[in-house]
């Protein structure tokens, strides 16, 4: 199975790294302790998405990650 990750790009990722997920429960404002690694097999960078504000993409840009 395929996972896809989309996310700002305000960090260096390629294909082969590994990928330490975590997970954050807004409620509580901390992590679960859930963590699951992944390692990186596509990476799309892009600007046209617009989830973030146009600050934050101008100044990162997006990514679009596979997982396996």
């Amino acid at each position: 199975m395929r996972y896809f990750y989309l996310r700002l790009a305000d960090f260096k990722c390629n294909i082969g790294d590994i990928l330490v997920l975590k997970e954050f429960d807004p409620k509580i404002k901390n992590c679960t302790g859930r963590v699951i690694e992944k390692e990186g097999t596509y990476v799309l960078k892009t600007k046209d998405i617009k989830f973030w504000t146009e600050d934050e993409i101008n100044k990162h840009g997006l990514q679009v990650l596979s997982l396996k």
